[in-house]
């Protein structure tokens, strides 16, 4: 007698990133993906956001094991902070440039004691009540995986980010034979991503970027910096081509390109020619026409190489007018603005901007509609998930899998924190989990429930009061002038007036408070904080923070 199969996705549906998938059959767990995304502009001071995955802390036992499709952000960035509240006995499980990234990632964590487990296309391991297999994936990171799990009930395909790239950089087409096989055996259910499902047709080759790069290349005079995703090894290869081609030598600039090149280079994936590599130290020693710098910034991030340039911050470079800076990438959605933002700091700067707009120097990753189609037909599975996208990419891949002659019924299309329930009678939903979002802050994460976001919400619309008042022990009148604090309040012209009538409400509170004979400090900064927080908004229109502090002398 078969079990139930259960899949809850704790991040990746209705949204873009932070995948992470719990896969359970006879009490037992397997997760798929542990990944990350960025900040929104209303985050503010975090730094990343992780799926909330309390429902794993007290199955933390039941874990067989972690695997990873690729070593994108999106999918590998949450494994420190997951397998530090998890336990670093939980074994992870990838192919070997995903582990590798795992390797390092940990490694910044201190979590040296994990066991990485490098699996090869075609490799099955049996893990709990699972049959683990990695199967040959194109996507803009090579070692990219579908993960297929087999348990007594069926397979289950969790197809990772994909595209049916025929020409790749790597030479090393998806294993579309391998995915047909599983349709003729039969599959249970397909979790594919729907990253593009509203884009038609098929998506271009990442090997047509490289000539575009070369092309754009050409007509450069000066020196030229090409932002990309630090993990698109292929990308960074096609730039250094594009480099020699045109005699130039190449730098890498950011601490994760550096990282993420680095292990390319030692497992193949990436070469550079024979003194073609310079350091960043040496970028000032090299004519402006002989020099690519190959940079991490392209979505914007606060930190990145190239925002710190377009600010003039940057250590070892800084840009000037000539330069050529080339976004080889797409804003992913939600970056927009700091993306946009960027581009306009290096026009002020004089440099010169090439972006997708102008130029075909960017491919995407992730298969267009036609390759979604060819999936459904190759695997053939009684039960269809849309995973990886927001809610209107998950209804057009829902309505794709109906297309090719799914019926309604098995098409399910979910969210965060609902799981689906498969047995012998069928496939359902289930009563939703607990899911949402975790803060990280620096090294430190902490829950969305926390009152720190809307604090800085409000310190960054409206600024801070700190008022202090110093009363008498004996009758708790005010025994000194109070004394006023404030920063980011939009004052006009009138902040001395403000702050004399702040003084005079102090002063009435206070002594109404001691003719009542209220002597509790935490009252009378409760009094405090009601008054001057109605005579702000009264007088300014504005809720800033007030933060009354009272001394008892």
């Amino acid at each position: 007698m078969s079990g139930t199969l259960r899949v809850l996705p704790l991040g990746g549906l209705g949204e873009i990133g932070k995948n992470m998938t719990v896969v359970e059959y006879d009490d037992r767990i397997v997760v798929v993906d542990t990944g990350l995304r960025f900040p929104t502009a209303d985050m503010m001071g975090i730094d990343l956001v992780l799926p909330d995955f309390a429902y794993l802390r007290e199955r933390a036992d039941d874990i067989e094991g972690i695997v990873i499709t690729h070593g994108h952000e999106d999918h590998i960035g949450a494994l420190p902070f997951v397998l530090r509240e998890l336990g670093q006995d939980i074994p992870v499980f990838g192919r070997p440039l995903t582990m590798a990234m795992a390797r390092s990632k940990l490694d910044e964590h201190k979590l040296r004691e994990v066991e990485l487990e490098d699996l090869d296309p075609g490799d099955k391991l049996e893990i709990g009540p699972f049959d683990l297999e990695l199967i040959h994936m194109t996507h803009s990171i090579p070692d990219a995986a579908a993960v297929a799990l087999t348990t007594d009930l069926g397979t289950m395909l969790v197809t990772g980010d994909y595209k049916f790239d025929q020409t790749p950089v790597d030479g090393q087409p998806g294993d579309v034979t391998r995915l047909a096989e599983l349709g003729r055996e039969g599959l249970l259910l397909l979790c594919g991503d729907s990253t593009n499902a509203d884009r038609s047709g098929w998506s271009p080759t990442e090997s047509a970027v490289g000539p575009k790069l070369e092309e754009v290349f050409s007509r450069c005079k000066g020196r030229i910096v090409v932002t990309s995703f630090a993990s698109n090894i292929h990308r960074v290869q096609q730039v250094v081509d594009a480099a020699a081609a045109c005699g130039r030598k190449v730098a890498l600039v950011g601490r994760s390109m550096r990282k993420n090149v680095n292990i390319g280079r030692s497992l193949g994936h990436i070469t550079f020619p024979e003194g073609m590599l310079v350091q960043a130290r040496e970028i000032q020693d090299f004519p402006d026409d002989k020099l690519v710098i190959c940079s991490t910034g392209s979505q914007g991030e606060p930190l990145s190489a190239l925002r710190r340039m377009a600010h003039r911050d940057h250590p070892q470079v800084e840009l000037h007018a000539g330069d050529t800076v080339v976004f080889s990438a797409t804003p992913i959605p939600g970056n927009e603005r700091a993306v946009n933002e960027t581009v306009d700091r290096l026009f002020h700067i004089g440099c010169d901007v090439v972006t997708t707009r102008d130029a075909p120097i960017h491919a995407s990753g992730h298969g267009y509609v036609e390759e979604m189609k060819l999936m459904l037909n190759l695997v053939k599975p009684r039960y269809v998930m849309p995973f990886h996208g927001d809610f209107k990419r998950i209804r057009l891949h829902g309505q794709l899998a109906e297309a090719v002659g799914i019926s309604r019924e098995s098409v399910f299309r979910g969210m965060n924190g609902l799981p689906l329930e498969i047995d012998e009678k069928g496939a359902r939903f289930a009563e939703a989990e607990h899911s949402g979002m975790i803060f990280v802050d620096g090294v430190d994460i902490g829950d969305v429930t926390d009152v720190a976001l809307r604090d800085r919400r409000m310190l960054s619309a409206d600024g801070i009061f700190v008022v202090v008042a110093t009363v008498s022990a004996q009758d708790g009148t005010s025994v000194a002038e109070p004394e006023v604090i404030f920063r980011g309040v939009p004052f006009r012209d009138e902040a001395d007036r403000v702050l004399d009538e702040i003084r005079d409400t102090v002063e009435a509170s206070l002594s109404r408070a001691a003719k009542d004979e209220i002597r509790e400090i935490d009252l009378l900064q409760e009094i405090l904080h009601t008054d001057l927080a109605g005579f702000v908004y009264d007088r300014l229109k504005r809720r800033p923070m007030v933060l009354p502090v009272v001394v008892e002398v």
